[in-house]
C-alpha cells in the first residue's frame, strides 16, 4: 500500500492516491480540483482507477468528480448521503454542488481497493456527512481533524457538538494512525492525542 498526496484547488485541498501495489488497483479519495493534474498521477502510478472516496460534499473536496468520470467511466464515486442536497438556495448548491450519481457509504461500512480494505468511520461536524477513513495504519481525515486543529463547524450542517464527539471518537481508536488530513501537512495521532487542543477538550468531555 502507498499513498500520493497532491495538492489542488485555488485553497490547496489535499487529494490523495490510494494504491494497491499487490492488485494494481487505486482509489482517488477527495478530486477537489485539477482533474487533469489528478488523472495524470493515476496514470503514473501504474495502477487502475477502482473508485472515487469523498469524506464530505464540500466543492472543494468534489470539484473535479465529474470530469474524472468521463475519463474513468463506469467507477463508483461514494460519498455519504447526508451531504447530498437537492436545494435551490444558490448558497448550498455552491458549497455542496450537485454531482452524478453516488454510492452512499457510512458508519461500519467498508469498501475494497484491490486487496485493501477502507473502513468508513462517521464523523460528522464540519458537515453532517463528514466521514473518516482508515486503510491499514493511515486516516484520511478530510475536514475533521487536521495538525494541531480541526474543521470549521459554522458552514451549513456542521456542529460544535458534533466535532467534538468526532475528535473525541478519534483520539480514542486504538493504535497508532498516520493523519492525512483534507488541507495543510499530515501528522500522527499519537501527537494529536498530545498536542492538538481541540482533540484534548473532546477528550476531557
Amino acid at each position: 500500500m502507498k499513498t500520493i498526496t497532491l495538492q489542488v484547488g485555488p485553497i490547496m485541498t489535499n487529494c490523495y492516491i490510494l494504491c494497491d501495489d499487490e492488485t494494481k488497483v487505486c482509489a482517488v479519495v477527495d478530486p477537489g480540483a485539477d482533474a487533469d493534474r489528478v488523472a495524470q498521477a493515476v496514470a503514473e502510478t501504474g495502477c487502475a482507477p477502482a473508485c472515487m472516496l469523498l469524506t464530505h460534499g464540500h466543492y472543494d473536496h468534489t470539484g473535479a468528480v465529474e470530469e474524472l468520470l468521463e475519463k474513468f467511466p463506469g467507477i463508483p464515486v461514494y460519498l455519504n448521503h447526508r451531504d447530498v442536497y437537492d436545494e435551490t438556495d444558490r448558497r448550498m448548491r455552491q458549497l455542496f454542488p450537485s454531482l452524478p450519481a453516488t454510492v452512499s457509504y457510512g458508519d461500519g461500512d467498508t469498501v475494497r481497493v484491490g486487496s485493501l480494505t477502507v473502513s468508513v468511520l462517521a464523523t460528522p461536524g464540519h458537515s453532517a456527512g463528514s466521514v473518516t477513513l482508515l486503510c491499514g495504519d493511515v486516516m484520511f481525515a478530510g475536514d475533521t481533524l487536521f495538525a494541531g486543529s480541526c474543521g470549521r463547524t459554522d458552514l451549513a450542517g456542521g456542529s460544535v457538538d458534533d466535532m467534538l464527539a468526532s475528535l473525541a471518537r478519534l483520539g480514542r481508536l486504538e493504535g497508532e494512525y498516520s493523519v492525512l488530513p483534507g488541507h495543510m501537512g499530515a501528522s500522527i495521532l499519537s501527537r494529536e492525542r498530545e498536542y492538538n487542543p481541540f482533540m484534548l477538550q473532546a477528550l476531557r468531555g
